[in-house]
Protein backbone atom coordinates (compact mmCIF):
# COMPACT_ATOMS: atom_id res chain seq x y z
CA UNK A 1 0.00 0.00 0.00
CA UNK A 2 1.24 3.42 -1.16
CA UNK A 3 0.20 5.92 1.60
CA UNK A 4 0.58 9.75 1.06
CA UNK A 5 -0.31 12.53 3.56
CA UNK A 6 -2.73 15.43 1.66
CA UNK A 7 -5.79 17.54 2.46
CA UNK A 8 -6.20 18.35 -1.38
CA UNK A 9 -8.60 16.35 -3.90
CA UNK A 10 -9.14 17.39 -7.30
CA UNK A 11 -12.11 18.08 -7.71
CA UNK A 12 -11.86 18.24 -11.47
CA UNK A 13 -10.45 14.58 -11.93
CA UNK A 14 -13.36 12.46 -13.87
CA UNK A 15 -11.71 9.36 -12.51
CA UNK A 16 -13.73 7.46 -9.98
CA UNK A 17 -12.61 7.53 -6.51
CA UNK A 18 -13.07 5.15 -3.37
CA UNK A 19 -13.30 7.19 0.01
CA UNK A 20 -12.79 4.90 3.14
CA UNK A 21 -13.67 5.44 6.76
CA UNK A 22 -10.42 3.66 9.35
CA UNK A 23 -12.51 3.62 12.36
CA UNK A 24 -9.56 3.35 15.23
CA UNK A 25 -7.10 5.72 13.58
CA UNK A 26 -9.95 8.27 13.12
CA UNK A 27 -8.79 9.10 9.45
CA UNK A 28 -10.90 9.60 6.32
CA UNK A 29 -8.80 8.21 2.91
CA UNK A 30 -8.93 8.24 -0.93
CA UNK A 31 -7.97 5.40 -2.22
CA UNK A 32 -6.78 5.17 -6.59
CA UNK A 33 -9.12 2.02 -7.24
CA UNK A 34 -6.97 0.81 -9.88
CA UNK A 35 -3.38 1.50 -7.98
CA UNK A 36 -4.57 1.03 -4.42
CA UNK A 37 -2.45 4.58 -3.87
CA UNK A 38 -4.27 5.86 -0.62
CA UNK A 39 -4.32 9.13 0.73
CA UNK A 40 -5.17 10.59 3.86
CA UNK A 41 -7.81 13.55 3.61
CA UNK A 42 -8.43 13.64 7.63
CA UNK A 43 -6.95 12.54 10.84
CA UNK A 44 -9.07 14.66 12.81
CA UNK A 45 -12.17 11.74 12.91
CA UNK A 46 -11.82 11.42 17.08
CA UNK A 47 -14.81 9.35 17.18
CA UNK A 48 -15.20 6.50 15.55
CA UNK A 49 -16.10 6.98 12.33
CA UNK A 50 -18.59 4.44 10.76
CA UNK A 51 -21.17 5.22 7.74
CA UNK A 52 -20.24 7.25 4.80
CA UNK A 53 -21.25 8.94 2.32
CA UNK A 54 -20.85 11.67 -0.75
CA UNK A 55 -22.21 14.67 -1.52
CA UNK A 56 -21.02 15.32 -4.96
CA UNK A 57 -22.53 18.74 -5.39
CA UNK A 58 -20.93 20.18 -2.61
CA UNK A 59 -17.88 18.25 -2.95
CA UNK A 60 -17.58 17.21 0.98
CA UNK A 61 -18.01 13.79 2.72
CA UNK A 62 -20.84 13.19 5.38
CA UNK A 63 -19.82 10.72 7.89
CA UNK A 64 -21.48 9.14 10.94
CA UNK A 65 -19.24 8.81 14.11
CA UNK A 66 -20.57 6.25 16.83
CA UNK A 67 -19.35 8.91 19.26
CA UNK A 68 -16.89 7.76 22.78
CA UNK A 69 -17.47 3.88 23.75
CA UNK A 70 -18.79 3.34 27.20
CA UNK A 71 -15.68 1.45 28.20
CA UNK A 72 -12.67 -0.13 26.46
CA UNK A 73 -13.03 -3.33 24.88
CA UNK A 74 -12.43 -6.78 25.98
CA UNK A 75 -9.36 -8.43 23.92
CA UNK A 76 -10.87 -9.55 20.79
CA UNK A 77 -14.73 -7.41 21.04
CA UNK A 78 -16.07 -4.31 20.01
CA UNK A 79 -17.12 -1.85 22.76
CA UNK A 80 -20.16 -1.21 23.93
CA UNK A 81 -21.69 2.56 22.24
CA UNK A 82 -24.62 3.08 24.54
CA UNK A 83 -23.79 6.65 25.67
CA UNK A 84 -25.47 8.96 23.21
CA UNK A 85 -23.01 10.75 22.09
CA UNK A 86 -23.37 9.73 17.92
CA UNK A 87 -22.99 12.79 15.65
CA UNK A 88 -22.56 13.15 11.70
CA UNK A 89 -20.22 15.88 10.60
CA UNK A 90 -18.89 17.26 7.02
CA UNK A 91 -15.53 16.82 5.96
CA UNK A 92 -14.22 18.99 2.55
CA UNK A 93 -12.47 17.12 0.04
CA UNK A 94 -10.68 20.01 -0.86
CA UNK A 95 -9.14 20.83 2.22
CA UNK A 96 -9.72 17.99 4.55
CA UNK A 97 -11.71 20.53 6.90
CA UNK A 98 -14.27 18.86 9.50
CA UNK A 99 -17.57 20.81 10.30
CA UNK A 100 -20.39 19.56 12.96
CA UNK A 101 -23.64 18.59 10.72
CA UNK A 102 -25.65 17.28 13.18
CA UNK A 103 -24.39 17.88 17.00
CA UNK A 104 -22.88 15.53 18.94
CA UNK A 105 -25.22 13.66 21.39
CA UNK A 106 -28.54 14.41 19.50
CA UNK A 107 -28.41 10.12 18.89
CA UNK A 108 -26.81 6.97 19.78
CA UNK A 109 -24.40 5.74 17.62
CA UNK A 110 -23.96 6.35 13.84
CA UNK A 111 -23.97 3.75 11.77
CA UNK A 112 -24.52 4.01 7.74
CA UNK A 113 -25.52 6.85 6.70
CA UNK A 114 -27.05 7.69 2.98
CA UNK A 115 -28.56 11.08 0.62
CA UNK A 116 -31.58 10.97 -1.08
CA UNK A 117 -30.54 12.86 -4.34
CA UNK A 118 -34.14 14.10 -5.11
CA UNK A 119 -33.72 16.60 -2.20
CA UNK A 120 -30.46 16.04 -0.25
CA UNK A 121 -32.14 14.77 2.61
CA UNK A 122 -29.57 12.64 4.97
CA UNK A 123 -30.68 9.43 6.34
CA UNK A 124 -28.91 7.34 8.94
CA UNK A 125 -29.05 4.35 11.03
CA UNK A 126 -28.29 4.50 14.80
CA UNK A 127 -27.47 1.24 16.71
CA UNK A 128 -27.68 1.53 20.28
CA UNK A 129 -30.49 4.28 19.62
CA UNK A 130 -32.54 1.47 17.79
CA UNK A 131 -33.68 3.83 14.77
CA UNK A 132 -33.10 5.54 11.81
CA UNK A 133 -32.91 9.03 11.94
CA UNK A 134 -33.13 12.06 8.76
CA UNK A 135 -32.44 15.62 8.68
CA UNK A 136 -32.17 18.47 6.10
CA UNK A 137 -28.83 18.79 3.96
CA UNK A 138 -27.83 21.83 6.28
CA UNK A 139 -28.70 19.41 9.74
CA UNK A 140 -31.43 20.92 10.17
CA UNK A 141 -34.95 19.12 11.48
CA UNK A 142 -33.61 16.02 12.78
CA UNK A 143 -35.79 13.37 13.09
CA UNK A 144 -36.56 9.78 13.62
CA UNK A 145 -38.48 8.08 10.33
CA UNK A 146 -38.18 4.57 12.00
CA UNK A 147 -37.84 3.86 16.00
CA UNK A 148 -37.81 0.17 16.72
CA UNK A 149 -37.04 -0.22 20.24
CA UNK A 150 -39.16 -2.49 21.93
CA UNK A 151 -40.80 -3.83 18.76
CA UNK A 152 -38.92 -7.02 18.73
CA UNK A 153 -37.80 -9.93 21.24
CA UNK A 154 -34.96 -8.34 22.89
CA UNK A 155 -32.53 -4.98 22.20
CA UNK A 156 -29.91 -6.77 20.00
CA UNK A 157 -32.74 -7.44 17.22
CA UNK A 158 -33.90 -3.95 17.21
CA UNK A 159 -30.48 -2.77 16.27
CA UNK A 160 -30.30 -1.06 13.07
CA UNK A 161 -27.27 -0.70 10.97
CA UNK A 162 -28.00 -0.19 7.27
CA UNK A 163 -29.87 2.15 5.53
CA UNK A 164 -30.41 2.89 1.46
CA UNK A 165 -33.11 5.66 0.03
CA UNK A 166 -34.99 4.52 -3.28
CA UNK A 167 -35.65 8.29 -4.16
CA UNK A 168 -37.44 7.17 -7.30
CA UNK A 169 -39.97 4.62 -5.60
CA UNK A 170 -40.01 6.96 -2.09
CA UNK A 171 -38.83 3.91 -0.55
CA UNK A 172 -36.50 3.65 2.83
CA UNK A 173 -34.43 0.05 3.08
CA UNK A 174 -32.32 -0.65 6.08
CA UNK A 175 -30.95 -3.88 8.06
CA UNK A 176 -31.00 -4.98 11.46
CA UNK A 177 -28.16 -6.95 12.15
CA UNK A 178 -29.14 -8.95 15.18
CA UNK A 179 -26.88 -10.79 17.31
CA UNK A 180 -23.10 -11.39 16.69
CA UNK A 181 -23.17 -14.67 13.99
CA UNK A 182 -26.77 -14.99 15.26
CA UNK A 183 -28.29 -15.72 12.34
CA UNK A 184 -31.19 -13.05 13.13
CA UNK A 185 -30.67 -10.58 10.86
CA UNK A 186 -33.18 -8.72 8.71
CA UNK A 187 -34.04 -6.55 5.48
CA UNK A 188 -36.96 -4.12 6.04
CA UNK A 189 -38.73 -1.54 3.88
CA UNK A 190 -41.15 1.49 4.61
CA UNK A 191 -42.36 4.74 2.70
CA UNK A 192 -40.02 7.43 3.52
CA UNK A 193 -42.54 9.51 4.67
CA UNK A 194 -44.08 8.44 7.89
CA UNK A 195 -48.30 7.60 7.37
CA UNK A 196 -50.31 10.08 8.60
CA UNK A 197 -51.74 9.51 12.08
CA UNK A 198 -48.79 7.62 12.40
CA UNK A 199 -45.47 8.07 14.28
CA UNK A 200 -41.70 6.69 14.07
CA UNK A 201 -42.48 4.53 16.86
CA UNK A 202 -45.93 2.86 15.91
CA UNK A 203 -46.16 3.30 11.74
CA UNK A 204 -47.36 -0.24 10.31
CA UNK A 205 -45.98 0.38 7.03
CA UNK A 206 -43.12 -1.83 7.16
CA UNK A 207 -42.18 -4.96 5.42
CA UNK A 208 -39.49 -7.39 6.44
CA UNK A 209 -38.03 -8.47 3.19
CA UNK A 210 -35.30 -11.03 4.42
CA UNK A 211 -35.25 -12.98 7.88
CA UNK A 212 -32.36 -15.45 9.23
CA UNK A 213 -29.43 -13.85 7.75
CA UNK A 214 -26.44 -14.17 9.54
CA UNK A 215 -25.69 -10.99 10.33
CA UNK A 216 -26.87 -8.59 7.68
CA UNK A 217 -25.08 -5.12 7.92
CA UNK A 218 -24.52 -2.03 5.13
CA UNK A 219 -27.16 -2.10 1.94
CA UNK A 220 -26.81 -0.74 -1.56
CA UNK A 221 -29.40 -0.09 -4.63
CA UNK A 222 -29.49 -0.73 -8.23
CA UNK A 223 -32.56 0.31 -9.11
CA UNK A 224 -32.05 0.30 -12.81
CA UNK A 225 -31.78 -3.30 -12.67
CA UNK A 226 -33.75 -3.88 -9.19
CA UNK A 227 -31.35 -5.39 -7.49
CA UNK A 228 -30.49 -4.86 -3.81
CA UNK A 229 -26.73 -5.68 -2.61
CA UNK A 230 -25.88 -6.29 0.92
CA UNK A 231 -22.43 -6.91 3.31
CA UNK A 232 -22.81 -9.62 6.07
CA UNK A 233 -20.35 -10.06 8.68
CA UNK A 234 -21.92 -13.01 10.47
CA UNK A 235 -19.97 -17.08 10.36
CA UNK A 236 -20.92 -19.66 8.25
CA UNK A 237 -21.11 -20.56 4.40
CA UNK A 238 -23.61 -17.43 3.86
CA UNK A 239 -21.72 -14.73 6.48
CA UNK A 240 -18.22 -12.60 5.62
CA UNK A 241 -20.03 -11.99 2.40
CA UNK A 242 -21.20 -9.67 -0.44
CA UNK A 243 -24.86 -10.96 -1.81
CA UNK A 244 -27.81 -9.51 -4.06
CA UNK A 245 -30.88 -10.57 -4.74
CA UNK A 246 -34.16 -9.06 -6.78
CA UNK A 247 -35.97 -6.05 -4.84
CA UNK A 248 -39.33 -7.86 -4.39
CA UNK A 249 -42.58 -7.00 -5.35
CA UNK A 250 -44.74 -5.10 -2.39
CA UNK A 251 -45.77 -7.87 -0.20
CA UNK A 252 -43.02 -10.13 -1.21
CA UNK A 253 -39.86 -11.43 0.12
CA UNK A 254 -36.49 -11.73 -0.81
CA UNK A 255 -35.74 -15.26 -2.94
CA UNK A 256 -33.12 -17.12 -3.99
CA UNK A 257 -30.17 -14.22 -3.05
CA UNK A 258 -27.10 -14.83 -4.72
CA UNK A 259 -23.51 -15.03 -2.27
CA UNK A 260 -21.05 -12.98 -5.07
CA UNK A 261 -18.29 -13.49 -2.53
CA UNK A 262 -17.13 -14.72 0.48
CA UNK A 263 -13.72 -14.77 2.55
CA UNK A 264 -14.02 -11.05 3.97
CA UNK A 265 -12.63 -10.22 7.68
CA UNK A 266 -16.14 -9.41 8.62
CA UNK A 267 -18.07 -7.38 5.48
CA UNK A 268 -18.99 -3.94 6.96
CA UNK A 269 -18.60 -1.03 3.84
CA UNK A 270 -20.30 -1.54 0.25
CA UNK A 271 -20.14 0.84 -2.52
CA UNK A 272 -21.40 -0.28 -6.32
CA UNK A 273 -19.26 1.24 -9.34
CA UNK A 274 -22.35 -0.10 -11.74
CA UNK A 275 -20.51 1.45 -15.35
CA UNK A 276 -17.71 -0.74 -13.88
CA UNK A 277 -19.38 -3.59 -12.69
CA UNK A 278 -18.04 -3.81 -9.41
CA UNK A 279 -18.57 -3.78 -5.82
CA UNK A 280 -15.74 -2.34 -3.52
CA UNK A 281 -16.57 -3.77 -0.03
CA UNK A 282 -14.55 -3.11 2.93
CA UNK A 283 -13.79 -5.18 6.61
CA UNK A 284 -12.52 -4.91 9.72
CA UNK A 285 -8.85 -6.18 8.91
CA UNK A 286 -8.61 -3.30 6.81
CA UNK A 287 -8.41 -4.77 3.48
CA UNK A 288 -10.59 -3.60 0.00
CA UNK A 289 -11.67 -5.57 -2.14
CA UNK A 290 -13.50 -4.62 -6.02
CA UNK A 291 -15.93 -7.91 -6.55
CA UNK A 292 -16.85 -8.47 -10.14
CA UNK A 293 -20.28 -8.39 -10.46
CA UNK A 294 -20.77 -11.05 -13.21
CA UNK A 295 -17.60 -13.14 -12.45
CA UNK A 296 -18.07 -13.22 -8.53
CA UNK A 297 -14.77 -13.03 -8.60
CA UNK A 298 -12.42 -10.50 -6.28
CA UNK A 299 -9.16 -8.79 -5.99
CA UNK A 300 -7.65 -6.74 -3.24
CA UNK A 301 -7.75 -2.73 -3.96
CA UNK A 302 -5.32 -2.51 -0.95
CA UNK A 303 -5.28 -2.44 2.61
CA UNK A 304 -5.39 -0.25 5.08
CA UNK A 305 -3.21 0.40 8.32
CA UNK A 306 -6.05 -0.15 10.70
CA UNK A 307 -10.33 -1.58 10.75
CA UNK A 308 -12.02 -0.48 7.47
CA UNK A 309 -15.68 0.54 8.45
CA UNK A 310 -17.73 2.52 5.49
CA UNK A 311 -16.69 3.09 2.09
CA UNK A 312 -18.02 5.24 -0.63
CA UNK A 313 -17.67 6.34 -4.66
CA UNK A 314 -17.30 9.71 -5.54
Amino acid sequence: MSTTDSAHADASDPAPKLFALEVLKGRLVRIDPGSGETTIISSELAEAPDGIVIDRENFRALITQMGQPDHAPAPGEEPPFTTRNGSVVAVDLNTGTLAEVVRRGTFTTGKQIARNPADGRIYWADREGRAIYRCEADGSNVTPVVETADRGPNSSEEECVGVAVDAENKMLYWTIKGPADGGKGRILRAGLEIPSGSTAANREDYEIIAAELPEVIDLDLDLDAGVLYWTDRGVGPLGNSLNRARIPAAGKTITAPTVLETGFHEAIGLALDLPSGLAYVSDLSGEIRAVDLTRGTSRTVTVLEGAATGIALG
